[in-house]
């Protein structure tokens, strides 16, 4: 990972690679703090994620069987993880709260396959680009009632519903 400054330089920010892996399709946290990429472990694409302030890799409980992976995208604070995994012969969209260890799996309800993906940062919604008979049409999903907002100051709230400070 470069970084740009305003003089146009550019310079590798510190712990910013997966060491000795190719690695695809990065997504950031909107914090900055975490980084989710696909690399290639025995043959299949799998998501890793990494914790660029302590440059350690974190554990996903729910995504190391549902391989193969693609398109990841992270929340504010890298609480969600959403990416495109495989089911038999269909993709879904599963996203994993890393907070309180749950797999929420997702049909689209258009039926259609999931291609690629984009998660708000707040969790709250979700842009599923699909295709469907080689047409291109992105979807958005309204996941407010399914998870709660991963906002900027990482506070977690109990009821969705309530009003944050």
């Amino acid at each position: 990972m470069w970084i740009v400054g305003c003089s146009g330089q550019t310079q590798r920010a510190p712990g910013s690679f997966l060491p000795e892996q190719q690695q695809q399709q990065p997504a950031l946290s909107g914090d900055g703090s975490k980084l989710a990429v696909i690399v290639d472990q025995r043959g299949r694409p799998t998501v890793q994620l990494k914790d660029l302030r302590s440059g350690g890799r974190l554990p996903l409980r729910h995504l190391s069987r549902q391989q193969p992976h693609s398109s990841p995208s992270l929340s504010w604070n890298g609480r969600y993880l959403a990416v495109i995994i495989q089911r038999g012969n269909r993709r879904l969209v599963l996203i994993e709260d890393r907070l309180n260890g749950r797999a929420h799996p997702l049909r689209l309800p258009s039926g259609r396959s999931p291609v690629r993906l984009s998660l708000s940062p707040d969790g709250r919604q979700l842009a599923v680009q699909t295709a469907d008979r080689g047409r291109w049409q992105v979807e958005l999903l309204d996941l407010s009632g399914l998870l709660e907002p991963d906002g900027r100051g990482g506070l977690r709230r109990s009821n969705p519903a309530e009003p944050q400070p």
